[in-house]
This record gives structure tokens, sequence and C-alpha cells, in this order.
């Protein structure tokens, strides 16, 4: 069986590390715009497609720049209930079977909505999504680097107060140089003294020092991008021997200019080295990719295979922010599905992935064909 783009679309898969205001349409936003009367650089959806899709924005800081256009058009209610909604069914078109989005709720009160009211509009549209298309998700709350502590740690009240009502995790997000996540330990301390997941970008446009100050001073479970992690071997075996998941994003890290191109990524050291790495598109619009897009690129210049795609999609599930319970059904589930999706020389179960999945997820084939994998 050649590896298509036709296959990877098929097969179940799920993304981790996905901005709500970076994956919206551009058509929407067109449409919000003209409802909202929010003047764009351009009323054209081939030009402002043009301006917001970055090619080597060759930093952090210029491709964040492109937010202030999808911002302004996220400043009421309905427009975020539907992003939220609209983003379920694009990820059902490519079998993207779970979802945890994330956003920064302070981000969007320009037109004096509340924050709870901004929470709950996001929620609703995701509700609405998975009820019309089965996708399932999990809401991640983000507070900014550049931000005060103090606006963090409202971000991580807000983060308590919706913890069992959709939000599975607490995030920190934006400009990595000169915006310590140290900074913000308050907040993450009140996260993590209530049993709430920590994810925080780290790693993408400063080097190993900030994902060690994710690690050990805030309490990270995942690690966002991490595309430097390699400079610091100590810490690298240390995010190894403990499965810290890391949420690479290859596109996104090109045009961000963490990675001079998809071939000098990381990503393919780090799964031969036996990490826990997952793929995504951070965001679908900036970055002009799905993650189907994701995977053939891995396929094309790295060299991924079939059973080496299927490893990635697992650790995907398998690093997700969802009960032990939930988490091993649904990893039952992909398991299964991806049976179908075989090469000649592959057997019935995935070559390496399969070694760390909870006992209760291995089928007996799978048991028979495990390999030993920390």
């Amino acid at each position: 069986m050649p590896l298509t783009r036709d296959i990877i679309q098929k097969m179940p898969k799920c993304e981790l590390h996905c901005h709500l205001d970076g994956s919206m349409r551009v058509a929407t936003i067109l449409e919000l715009a003209e409802r909202q009367g929010v003047s764009l650089p351009s009323h054209d959806a081939e030009e402002l497609r043009d301006i917001l899709v970055q090619d080597e924005a060759a930093s952090l800081v210029n491709y964040l720049k492109a937010f202030d256009i999808t911002l302004s058009v996220l400043q009421d209610a309905e427009s975020l209930r539907r992003t939220a909604y609209e983003l379920i069914q694009d990820c059902a078109k490519e079998s993207v079977i779970y979802l945890e989005v994330r956003f920064a709720p302070i981000l969007h009160q320009r037109k004096g909505l509340k924050l709870t009211q901004i929470v709950e509009a996001v929620l609703r549209g995701l509700r609405e999504g998975e009820s019309d298309f089965g996708v399932r998700w999990g809401l991640i709350i983000c507070g900014m680097r550049s931000s005060h502590p103090r606006y963090t740690l409202q971000m991580a009240e807000l983060c308590l107060a919706y913890r069992h009502r959709g939000v599975v995790a607490f995030d920190l997000a934006g400009a990595e140089g000169g915006n310590p996540a140290a900074d913000h330990a308050d907040a993450f301390r009140l996260i993590l003294l209530n049993n709430i997941n920590v994810t925080i970008h780290a790693g993408e446009a400063y080097g190993p020092e900030s994902i060690s100050q994710a690690l050990h001073r805030c309490g990270a479970h995942r690690l966002g991008h991490a595309v430097r992690l390699k400079e610091d071997g100590d810490l690298l075996n240390y995010c190894n021997d403990h499965r810290i998941p890391l949420e690479t994003c290859p596109t996104s890290n090109v045009q961000t200019g963490a990675v001079d191109d998809i071939k000098s990524h990381p990503l393919r050291f780090y799964y031969d080295y036996g990490m826990r790495v997952t793929i995504n598109t951070d965001n679908r619009l900036m970055s002009g990719v799905t993650m189907t897009d994701e995977y053939m690129k891995l396929h094309d210049v790295l060299g991924f295979t079939l059973p080496e795609i299927k490893d990635l999609i697992v650790y995907g599930f398998k690093s997700a922010f969802l009960p032990h319970r939930p988490k091993v059904e649904l990893i039952q589930q992909v398991l299964s599905d991806l049976k179908q999706f075989r090469e000649e020389t592959e057997s019935d179960c995935t070559r390496n992935a399969v070694a760390d999945v909870p006992t209760e997820a291995l089928t007996d084939s799978d048991k028979a064909g495990e390999t030993v994998r920390a």
C-alpha cells in the first residue's frame, strides 16, 4: 500500500496544539468583519489569505503579528462560538477525532465581554460541533507571557472554574524572549495544587533554559514545540525518561524561524531516540496547513513510513489530557482502526508505539507483537 495523502487523511488522528484564533477560515473573517464593521488590510479573500498565511516570517514576533487581524473580529460571543464550531467541522473532514484547542480569553475583551462569557461562547461552539460532527475535544486556557503575572493568575482562576466543564489544561503562550515562565509561577502553583494539567510553550524561540523553567518551575506535563531541547542532553534525557510529550508543529516551526526547514527539524531525531513526540498544526490558518499536510511532509521530507506515522498518531492519543479510562478506550478504538492501513511488511500492531500504551488498551494481537520500549 503506497502511502498517499488520501490514506493519511482517512487515518484517525488527534491534535493537541491548536490555537483557536489561528485556525479561522478566511471566508469567516471576511463575513464577521463586514457584520461588525471591522476594517481589514484587504477585503478580497485571496489577498487576505496571502497576508495571513505565513511563508518564512523568520521570527516568532513576526509570525504573531497576523493574529491582530483574527483577533479584531473575535470580540463578541457569536464570533467565538462560530469559530469554535467551524474548527470542529474542519477537523472532522480529515478524520481528526480528538482535538485540544487553546486560546487566551484575556485577548477577547475589547468590546467588554466578561471572561466567563468568552469561555462559555467557545464551549458552546465546541459542544455544538461535537454533536454535529462527532469530534471529541478539550479546551485549554492560556495565560500570556507578556502579561503581568496578576493577569496570568486570573486566567488560572478561570481555568479552575471551568475544569469540569470542558477545560482540560492551562498553558502559557506568547513570545519567550524577555518573558520567562518563572515570572508566572504563582499561577502555576494554583493550577498544580488543584490537580490541573499543564502545557507550556517552551524551547521555540528561546533555548533549553525556557524548557527547564517550564518543567521545574511551572510543572509542565507537556511541552509546546521544544525544538531546542536537543541542545541540552541531560534535559532531553529527563524528558525522555519521564515520557514528557513534545507538541511539535513542523510547518509553524519553520515559519517562526525556530528551524531552517522541515529537513532540519529535530523531530526525526526525537522519534528515533524514543521520545514521545506528537504532530500538530499550531495555527491552521497562519501556517496554511492541516494535520494531513503535516504528516505528508514528514513522509515526503523526513522519510517517515506508514508504521512510523502510526506510532506518531498513537503517541498523540497517549499524550491527550483525558482521564485514564476514556483514554484507554479511545486508544483501543484507534489501534483497531489503524489496522486497516497496512503495508505488506508491517505487523498487526504499530512497530514502536504500543510499548507504553496502558495494558488495558492492548488487544491480544497487540500484546503478542509488543516490542520493549519504555
